[in-house]
């Protein structure tokens, strides 16, 4: 009975965990905000994705395929944001790419990315504050050509040194209006945007931590 109660004691702590993690599953975009998974591609579950060779850093897992959903319209230079199910609460940063392409229904997200903002922390008396929230905006780059995108969110959570770092990602798809003729540079494939030894991957936050770069290419310039 002791061995039965233990275990049960267990599964309810790894039940809570799991049940603690979040999802990026609202978008809002020209100021409004969707309903569930609307313009977003669903994910089967709150589970992070943990392997840096994954194809599933994409878009999550199963979110290779947008067919079953809709495109929405925005301008170039407008705001539009990621809203989770419950607040995030693993420390770590916030990072947004893009990637234009023929469909945002039917792309994979092989092509290439390029990173359109970055949230790292700020450092204030030896003390590291993050940006820990449930909403993430950002503005659709005013240079970029008009076309179809998949503007993709990345929390990676270093809470756990030593541990594994955790991605939490979603993708939007959008058909951007207006823009202009800019180049996004650099650009990145993904997986391959991330490498395992990126300082920002490895970070201590909890040890002498003063400093930190958010892992991946630079935010692109046009």
């Amino acid at each position: 009975m002791k061995c039965i109660a233990v275990a049960t004691v267990a599964l309810a702590a790894l039940t809570e965990v799991a049940q603690a993690h979040y999802i990026f599953q609202y978008l809002t975009a020209n100021g409004a905000r969707g309903s569930l998974f609307q313009n977003i591609r669903p994910v089967p579950n709150n589970s992070p994705v943990t392997n840096l060779a994954d194809p599933s850093l994409r878009c999550n897992v199963n979110g290779a395929s947008g067919s079953g959903t809709t495109t929405v319209s925005v301008a170039a230079g407008s705001s539009v944001s990621f809203t989770s199910d419950t607040a995030v609460y693993h420390q770590g940063p916030v990072a947004f790419y893009m990637t234009k392409v023929a469909s945002a229904s039917a792309a994979d997200g092989s092509s290439d990315w390029f990173k359109v903002k970055e949230i790292g922390p700020s450092f204030n008396g030896g003390q590291s504050t993050w940006n820990l929230g449930s909403t993430y905006s950002v503005n659709i780059p005013s240079q970029i050509p008009a076309g179809e995108y998949l503007l993709r969110i990345e929390q990676l959570a270093i809470h756990n040194p030593g541990g594994v770092p955790q991605f939490y990602i979603a993708c939007a798809q959008l058909k951007v209006t207006g823009g202009g003729s800019g180049n996004p540079s650099p650009t990145v494939k993904i997986p391959g945007h991330v490498k395992s030894t990126d300082p920002g991957y490895t970070a201590n936050i909890y040890n002498n931590f003063k400093s930190y770069t958010v892992p991946g290419p630079r935010v692109a310039t046009y």
